[in-house]
């Protein structure tokens, strides 16, 4: 499956008042060119912080559900956050990472994801419910199932890498994104 693709599954599944805050890189720019909302926030640049506000969010919005779209490099960079969101475990966090092996957007570099699976990680942590994916099919079902429960929940899309690199870049400035997010979010 390629990362569009598990994005196109993704997407229409979330509905408009649900917060999302996303990873940098191509995880940033697909949700962008998809599907631009005013309760996205675009990480543009901080790589590995996505996961800590969602949990900032999370825990202030707890009527909230509030989505993570990661990249498996972005997690990586900041693992410890993993252990943070399990101990806090936010009943309304749900944590989704894009996981194609590589730092794509700067130039495809082998992550240690390969070798190292981020969703026994976060099982470990302490998630309430961890599931795995690598089939286009089944991302609409397990996303779906996992919203329902209770969390902190993470759900592992297995993709290629092989996000399109004509894909343009957020056109918000970071000032426009937090507003729109802070306005959306109430």
């Amino acid at each position: 499956m390629k990362g569009t693709e598990a994005f196109q599954e993704l997407l229409p599944l979330i509905k408009d008042d649900e917060p999302v805050v996303h990873a940098n890189g191509f995880i940033c720019r697909e949700s962008f060119a998809l599907k631009d909302r005013k309760a996205n926030f675009y990480m543009i640049g901080s790589m590995g912080l996505a996961s800590s506000i969602g949990l900032g969010v999370a825990l202030c919005k707890p009527e909230k559900k509030v989505i993570i779209i990661d990249g498996d490099g972005n997690v990586l960079m900041a693992l410890g956050t993993l252990a943070m969101i399990a101990a806090e475990a936010p009943e309304n966090l749900f944590h989704v990472v894009i996981d194609n092996e590589v730092y794509e957007s700067t130039g495809s570099q082998r992550s240690l994801s390969g070798k190292v699976q981020l969703e026994e990680i976060a099982k470990s942590s302490g998630y309430k419910n961890v599931f795995r994916v690598e089939k286009k099919e089944d991302v609409k079902p397990q996303f779906l199932r996992l919203k329902e429960l209770p969390g902190p929940n993470f759900l592992l899309i297995k993709v290629e890498p092989c996000f399109d690199h004509s894909t343009g870049r957020v056109t918000h400035t970071p000032e426009e994104i937090t507003e729109r997010f802070m306005e959306a979010v109430g």
